[in-house]
């Protein structure tokens, strides 16, 4: 799926922080960006593309040597940061103009037999360190009258699925914050929306699919469009790329009357 139905066709693209033209041509100079997750999958792709925009980027990833390797590349400056370090998510957030909540695990098992400790480690990662970013973030855009949040929730943070009590918990709950700060920052230039993926082309998903090939016993391309997208009308997996376009755009002055919302990019999952 991609963001056809608010943006043109997406020019091809190459990797690095100088690529242009991009589908929006959005500057962001002046605007400092928090990306969490940063070092991989859809976190490194809206790096990438905010620091193409002209964005400062502060890359939040517990991967310090990816996040070097990114800083070296120019695309912005390195937090090496475990976001269940509360106080330090909080703390990392001060000053940022735009902040994108994107970190995330995934574990599957049926809820009798998930580890509490596991649960308890998703939503502290996926709820709680977005709450303290935005709470660290929020007196500066405040203070300058503008402000973007932009969580990467999932079509789990608007439908369920077996096995994945934890991760669709946690994207509801990302969900609900998102609302929240868009309706007490609506009146002071800042807003918060959620983009809500299908499977995207990401080492998680990729680690998803590996292990449903020798679950089934059958193929790697036969999983991805008999098991995972057996409920999409789009049969490919989205590429990051496409989601970063999406997330670029709501950065934008654009985007200002998009507040509150809940963006999906599943290639009409959702709507079947």
């Amino acid at each position: 799926m991609t963001t056809h139905e608010i943006l043109s066709q997406p020019a091809a693209r190459t990797p690095g922080p100088e690529v242009s033209p991009h589908t929006a041509q959005v500057d962001l100079t002046g605007r400092t960006a928090l990306v969490t997750g940063a070092a991989g999958g859809i976190g490194l792709a809206c790096a990438r593309r905010l620091s193409a925009a002209g964005a400062t980027v502060r890359l939040v990833d517990v991967d310090g040597a990816a996040l070097a390797a990114l800083a070296e590349e120019g695309v912005g400056e390195a937090v090496e940061l475990d976001l269940t370090d509360l106080d330090a998510a909080e703390e990392a957030a001060r000053g940022a103009d735009i902040v994108v909540n994107n970190a995330g695990v995934q574990t599957v098992a049926p809820v009798q037999d998930f580890p509490p400790e596991r649960f308890s480690l998703i939503l502290r990662l996926m709820v709680e360190a977005p709450f303290r970013v935005v709470r660290g973030a929020l007196p500066h855009m405040y203070a300058r009258g503008w402000g973007r949040f932009v969580n990467i929730s999932s079509v789990h943070g608007l439908r369920a699925s077996p096995y994945k009590s934890a991760y669709v918990s946690a994207k509801h709950g990302l969900e609900g914050l998102s609302k929240v700060v868009a309706l007490e920052g609506a009146g002071q230039g800042v807003t918060s929306n959620c983009v809500n993926p299908g499977y995207v082309r990401t080492a998680l998903v990729e680690k998803q699919i590996a292990e449903q090939a020798a679950a089934h016993g059958m193929p790697e391309e036969r999983v991805v469009s008999e098991v995972l997208l057996a409920r999409t009308p789009v049969k490919r997996l989205i590429e990051p790329e496409e989601v970063a376009e999406l997330v670029v755009y709501l950065c934008s002055d654009d985007a200002s009357f998009i507040n509150g919302a809940s963006l999906p990019v599943d290639g009409a999952w959702s709507a079947s």
